[in-house]
């Protein structure tokens, strides 16, 4: 009788290979269940960062671009072959910039009057062009930085003083230095659309 309660006892202590081989069957998909779990955990945080990233860039062009042209400044810009017009706006056909204007120092004062553009490249960057001043002398060229990336379309419009929008200014002789108000849309390359109005003191 002791010998049989033994070997029941025994018996009962281990566990067989089917018991052993389930376990780690029931272990494998565990891990394989918090590996997946983990791996779009990170992959939702990563796409958090770049969308905030995407909209932090976008939110510092727009900013920019706004007091750029709330500083625009009704002088024209003479240069070595003549004259251009304090404000100009391109067709979308033409390889320079679209838009072109001249502005007054910033109210901070940490810069001077001078003339700019902003340009869609190639590589789908808007480029900010700076010239050193106002007037440019003939071999003065401008400096140019990308701004704001990842862009697949630029448009602009101008309200002129019938309250229509034109795609080109100056459009007649009869308008003004700066136009009433410019109307902005950018084409991101993830297809959002952002159009914003921006009212200039013409």
């Amino acid at each position: 009788m002791k010998s049989q309660t033994g070997n029941s006892c025994g018996k009962l202590a281990g566990f067989t290979l089917v018991e052993l081989l389930a376990a780690l069957l029931v272990l494998s998909l565990l891990a394989l269940m918090s590996y997946r779990g983990l791996g779009a955990v990170l992959d939702a945080r990563e796409h958090v960062r770049s969308e905030s990233d995407k909209w932090r860039h976008v939110a510092t062009f727009l900013a920019r671009f706004e007091r750029d042209v709330q500083l625009a400044s009704p002088r024209p810009m003479r240069t070595a072959t003549g004259i251009l017009p304090a404000w100009l706006g391109r067709p979308a056909t033409t390889e320079e910039p679209r838009l072109e204007f001249s502005r007054f120092a910033s109210i901070e004062g940490v810069d001077s009057a001078r003339r700019l553009a902003y340009r869609l490249n190639g590589n789908q960057e808007i480029e900010l062009w700076l010239w050193p001043g106002v007037d440019v002398a003939p071999d003065a060229q401008p400096s140019r930085y990308p701004v704001l990336t990842g862009v697949s379309q630029m448009e602009l419009q101008y309200l002129n003083a019938d309250l229509v929008w034109a795609d080109v200014w100056p459009g007649s002789a009869q308008d003004a230095a700066i136009p009433l108000a410019l109307r902005l849309k950018i084409v991101l390359a993830s297809s959002e659309e952002i159009v914003r109005i921006f009212a200039l003191k013409s």
